[in-house]
Parts: C-alpha cells; sequence; structure tokens
C-alpha cells in the first residue's frame, strides 16, 4: 500500500514546523541571536522569575543548553541570574532594560514571519487551521499513555 506523503498530516505537520524554524533561524541569524535565545528571551517576559530548570522544561532542552544561553545573554546584558531566596542552589533569570529593544525586533521578526508563511492564506481559514491544530493538541494532551496499544 503506497502512501501520499505530500497529503500525510503527521509529515506535513513535521515538515511545516521545521520549515518555520529554519526560516525563524534565519531572521534570529540576522540580529546576531539564535531561535533558541529569542525563546528564552520571550519566555522570560511571559514569566519573569522563571528558574533555568524551568526554562529547560519550557523550551525542551537540557538544562546545561539553558545554562550556555543564559551565560550568552548576560554577557550581552539581555539577561540576569539573580539567587532564589529561599534555596539558593536556584537561579532565577530576569530581564535587563537592555532585552526591551531585542525584543521588539524578535516581534517584528515573529509579525513578519506570520504573514509570509500565511500569505494567500484567507481569516477564515487561518482561523479553521488554528481551530484544528487545538483540537489536535486537546487530544494529544488528554491521551493516557496506558492506552496506547502495542503492534503485534
Amino acid at each position: 500500500m503506497s502512501q501520499d506523503y505530500d497529503h500525510d498530516l503527521f509529515v506535513l505537520l513535521h515538515d511545516v514546523a521545521r520549515l518555520i524554524r529554519v526560516e525563524a533561524d534565519k531572521r534570529a541569524r540576522l540580529h546576531g541571536m539564535t531561535r533558541a535565545q529569542w525563546g528564552l528571551l520571550l519566555r522570560l517576559e511571559r514569566n519573569p522569575g522563571l528558574s533555568q530548570k524551568e526554562i529547560a522544561d519550557l523550551l525542551e532542552v537540557e538544562p546545561i543548553s539553558v545554562a550556555r544561553l543564559v551565560d550568552r545573554l548576560a554577557a550581552r546584558g539581555l539577561v540576569e541570574r539573580r539567587a532564589d531566596a529561599d534555596d539558593r542552589r536556584i537561579w532565577r533569570l530576569h530581564l535587563c532594560p537592555a532585552a526591551t529593544g531585542k525584543l521588539r525586533q524578535i516581534k517584528e521578526q515573529r509579525d513578519e514571519l506570520a504573514d509570509f508563511v500565511s500569505d494567500g492564506i484567507t481569516r477564515t481559514e487561518r482561523e479553521t487551521v488554528i481551530n484544528v491544530l487545538l483540537r489536535i493538541k486537546r487530544n494529544l494532551l488528554a491521551t493516557p499513555a496506558e492506552t496506547i496499544k502495542e503492534s503485534a
């Protein structure tokens, strides 16, 4: 049985996500940053004071990778580490004032990328895609691991 991969939902989701990441990487490099650095700054803007471990979980990377990202961002004066009030082993991350300009650039690039990838797509089509993806996400989050069947 042959599979039409051009119309396979899983292949399409994977390919589109990869292509968006590649495009975002290009845009970040033009601004002397990486997509991972952008992601860290955006997460801290939304949730100041996260620990390096919490950021690692959100970015789906190892804590050592976050430590290196933070080292680079701290060297540029964009992020600072502050000791946790209750546990001195934990560093809380906060944006520095210099991050404001970078966040503006990130948001501009994000808006441009959204316009680029949705060129030719109507508002109704975009809302439909978003609603379908939200439904897929809810389904995946609601699926307990024990309901997955093994193949024979």
